[in-house]
């Protein structure tokens, strides 16, 4: 038995329970029931029935959601962390501090944050992933994370050594560098003031190290006070090799700021290690000047092997990169535009103001024209009310050994006392 839906032209189509059987041969079919009158979920519910479902009451739901965690990110970086044997490096089996330690460091991968935040995403009741569930954790505290992280401390030494069993081996290339972050707070000692690679300056400073496998693989680490020099950090570095690793020749790759002329003499060779490296300028500028290193090279090739009598023993690959070039043209030709638009705006901007200050010059001139009386005699804008014209007097005016009397109008009686600032009858 089945369903059917029978077009009806312009009335509702006719909901059918139909039986199919054979006859002669043939395929029929004969209609048991009308379900037209039917409502929609009882005909739903009847046709889950005939496909072999079950029907459920309608005063009860199916399922309930109690809860749903995302899952797919956790399986993907849970997944390769357990295909590259991580959980066997970090410690046996059935070990609380060892599923932390690889919590934490899976949560670093996928949401990045403080321990605290990191025992709230882990805990059941305030997970915000199934990884918590996944590795079986339970509740979970910041107090269990920093336990856990003192443990992961004390097998450092076991996990480093079984990293360089597993990727390093004698005769292979070792990367080294440095870096530096900055931190808050007054309590930790390994916090001093020093260079800062995050231009965070002022601020307290952790330096640390990494050794890293040809192919990038960290290998071990190492945490220096902030104030440490980059080539301060090599001899330990030398020392985990030799000693730790067991490796008697290896080749240890560091920039021109790590492995300096002093490390080479004093702890590379002396260790017995090979070492590539970058030149400082200014031994590359007395290459140069000798003439072990000539530009003519770079006509038809981009390296070049040579050797020069001041680094005896030693082989001086010359490089040129053209995409360096080009990016240091690119530099001076943005520079070089940017100069021009700041002229630009520098010109236009002196050129506005060039007939605003024309206009109050001339407008000072005027003023001080109008101030100025006939004959040079001058007053000031504040002592009188009005102007008046007025004739320049001749020296006849002036009383016997008297200096000049100042000039007052006809109707009005000159006045012997002292000139006061704003009188009115003073022009």
């Amino acid at each position: 038995m089945y369903i059917e839906s029978v077009p009806n032209r312009n009335s509702p189509p006719a909901i059918l329970l139909r039986e199919s059987y054979r006859q002669d041969g043939k395929v029929r079919k004969r209609t048991l029931c009308n379900l037209s009158d039917w409502p929609q979920a009882h005909i739903e519910g009847l046709r889950g029935v005939l496909k072999g479902g079950v029907v459920i009451p309608a005063e009860r739901d199916a399922f309930t959601v109690a809860r749903t965690l995302p899952h797919g990110h956790v399986a993907a970086a849970l997944g390769t962390a357990r295909k590259i044997g991580l959980e066997r490096i970090l410690g046996p089996d059935d070990n609380r501090c060892r599923d932390l330690v690889l919590a934490l460091i899976v949560s670093r991968i996928l949401d990045p944050g403080s321990k605290l935040a990191a025992a709230r995403a882990l805990s059941p009741a305030t997970a915000t992933s199934s990884l918590g569930d996944a590795l079986g954790l339970g509740a979970v505290d910041e107090d269990e994370l920093y336990t856990a992280l003192d443990w992961l401390h004390e097998r450092q030494p076991a996990i480093e050594t079984a990293l360089a069993k597993r990727h390093l081996t004698n005769g292979t290339l070792v990367l080294y560098d440095v870096s530096s972050s900055y931190m808050e707070g007054r309590c930790c000692p390994l916090a001093k003031r020093g260079y800062s690679r995050d231009g965070r300056k002022g601020t307290l400073q952790i330096t640390y190290g990494l050794l890293c496998a040809p192919d990038g693989c960290p290998i071990a680490i190492e945490v220096f006070d902030g104030n440490t020099g980059d080539p301060m950090t090599l001899a330990t570095q030398i020392e985990k090799l030799k000693q730790r690793f067991k490796l008697d020749h290896v080749v240890l790759v560091g920039d021109r700021g790590m492995i300096t002329e002093a490390r080479i003499t004093e702890e590379v060779r002396s260790a017995g290690l090979d070492w590539i490296t970058a030149l400082r300028a200014p031994a590359i500028k007395d290459l140069l000047g000798s003439g072990a290193i000539q530009l003519s090279l770079f006509d038809q090739r981009d390296m070049a092997s040579i050797t020069a009598p001041d680094f005896p023993g030693e082989r001086l690959i010359v490089c040129r990169n053209p995409d360096l070039a080009a990016e240091r043209t690119r530099k001076r030709q943005d520079l070089l535009a940017a100069t021009e638009r700041d002229l630009a705006r520098i010109q236009a901007s002196v050129a506005r103001k060039r007939p605003a200050a024309r206009h109050r010059r001339n407008r000072a001139r005027g003023r001080r024209s109008d101030q100025q009386a006939q004959g040079g005699q001058a007053f000031r804008s504040g002592n009188h009310r009005f102007h008046a014209p007025l004739r320049a007097k001749d020296g006849s005016d002036r009383r016997r050994g008297g200096n000049r009397r100042p000039l007052c109008r006809a109707h009005q009686p000159a006045c012997r006392g002292p000139r006061r600032r704003g009188d009115s009858t003073w022009l």
